[in-house]
């Protein structure tokens, strides 16, 4: 089932849009955070509606596997049978009446079976009393005990936390099943809000004091120099310092990319996949904004948002040019139509950074779409695209130049098999451990090889890995 149209929404409400959230995010291929911006945007004067909207869709999509698990025995068919929009309103009700206890039973019930009724246009008949039917039996019966881990540690690693049987079995396989669990738990906890100070406009001390004086807790990154990680009262943009561009909101595993290319001021870097703009911008600021920044990325809408955020962070060394990263002659013919020629060099550049794209398996929790979309199949898609890119790349590297790579995923395919083979079919490049561009609190992250690796670190960062390569001198 799922061929029905977009939820009805008379009076956009929390639940309502929630609901269009979240059936959208199945017959769409953008992130969900996008989705919900732009379907929030009737509520965005109502903070705890807009906040309520926020925690359905993303409970509903961290903890699907679980729900599915807790309904299954009050359906009289099987979940994948119904109409994708109950399934999802059910889906949503059960989060609700399991996790949500500021929320009463009957207002759970209540406004489910209303959105049911409101949707019988777009379902062709009316579904309210199976819901009512379903949610009241689901309140009735008792919590049943996990799967035994010892019976089937897949099942049971896979209905406690919410991920796929195909990405359970993958990390027990890879991992064993202490860390396979750690991983699985991490995919389904709320990130931290993290902030990367911008420190061509401000000190992260200094900045640590105006958030407290302005009643914000706050607290330095344990291993980031740059990072914030906050609680916030209210919407990002409210923040002190976010018009004056004092912060760019990132994870603490992505701020510790960017400084691994060691770069200069004055050099020209290509920033890879650039968009929505955190790299890039952190490399403008460690090159003091003297300097070009070629930020390529293939999807012009998104190039926009790059725009935007340097613009807010008061940096002009970027240049944002749509292309495909594989295909140099696009993108330096866009580059020179669209720009000064003299701001894009179309002669090699110093430092390439591949921010590759990838399964984001790494980041589920910020982004837990993503495990209903993927399979195991994907990720030798991604790898065939991530060689394709650097391949391309390594000719625009000057002799001695350096290339690093990065992805939100440690997955073998993607990761160490890309770098090997990248290194086999290019004897003119070498691996360099990355030790001394990285923290203190960050040498514990390193592989044997020398690349980073935050799988299952002890700091509650994002999933990601790096590898630096560097092209030998003519």
């Amino acid at each position: 089932m799922g061929t029905e149209t977009r939820p009805s929404v008379r009076k956009p409400s929390a639940r309502s849009i929630a609901l269009a959230v979240l059936v959208e995010s199945v017959q769409s291929a953008d992130p969900i955070d996008g989705l919900l911006e732009r379907a929030c945007a009737p509520i965005s004067h109502d903070p705890r509606e807009r906040a309520l909207a926020v925690e359905l869709v993303y409970g509903v999509l961290r903890h699907q596997g679980t729900i599915d698990w807790r309904l299954q025995p009050v359906l009289d068919k099987p979940m994948r049978k119904l109409p994708r929009l109950i399934q999802m309103l059910l889906r949503m009700a059960a989060h609700q009446l399991l996790s949500l206890d500021r929320i009463p039973h009957s207002a759970a019930v209540n406004e489910s079976v209303q959105l049911a009724k409101i949707n019988v246009p777009v379902l062709g008949r009316d579904w309210s009393g199976f819901v009512n039917a379903v949610l009241r039996a689901l309140l009735r019966n008792p919590e049943p005990s996990w799967p035994s881990a010892k019976d089937d540690s897949i099942r049971s690693l896979s209905v406690r936390y919410s991920v796929p049987e195909w990405l359970t079995c993958r990390w027990v396989d890879r991992l064993g099943a202490d860390e396979a669990e750690a991983a699985c738990a991490h995919s389904v906890t709320v990130p931290p809000v993290t902030l990367r100070v911008n420190r061509l406009k401000a000190t992260r001390d200094d900045f640590l004091e105006r958030l407290r004086q302005s009643g914000i807790s706050a607290s330095p990154t344990r291993v980031s120099p740059v990072g914030i990680t906050i609680e916030p009262r209210g919407p990002i943009t409210s923040l002190p310092g976010f018009s004056e561009g004092c912060f760019y909101v990132e994870d603490e595993a992505a701020q510790l990319i960017p400084p691994l290319l060691g770069v200069n001021s004055g050099e020209a870097i290509l920033d890879a996949c650039a968009a929505p703009g955190g790299k890039a911008t952190h490399i403008a600021e460690l090159i003091g904004d003297r300097g070009t920044i070629l930020a390529v990325d293939k999807k012009g809408a998104r190039l926009d948002l790059v725009a935007a955020n340097c613009t807010r962070l008061g940096l002009r060394s970027v240049v944002a040019i749509t292309g495909d990263a594989r295909y140099r002659d696009e993108w330096q013919r866009t580059a020179t139509h669209s720009h000064d020629p003299s701001e894009v060099r179309k002669t090699l550049v110093d430092r390439v950074l591949v921010d590759a794209p990838c399964s984001g398996l790494g980041v589920l929790r910020r982004h837990p779409e993503a495990k209903w979309r993927k399979d195991g199949a994907a990720l030798a898609r991604h790898q065939k695209l991530q060689l394709e890119i650097l391949d391309a790349l390594s000719a625009s590297l000057r002799p001695g130049g350096v290339l690093v790579y990065s992805t939100c995923s440690v997955e073998p395919e993607e990761t160490h098999a890309v770098i090997e083979r990248f290194l086999n079919a290019h004897a003119d490049f070498r691996r360099e451990s990355l030790a001394p561009w990285l923290p203190n609190e960050a040498q514990n992250l390193l592989t044997g090889h020398g690349d980073l690796t935050t799988e299952n670190n002890r700091y509650g960062m994002d999933v990601f890995y790096a590898s630096r390569l560097r092209k030998r001198d003519s």
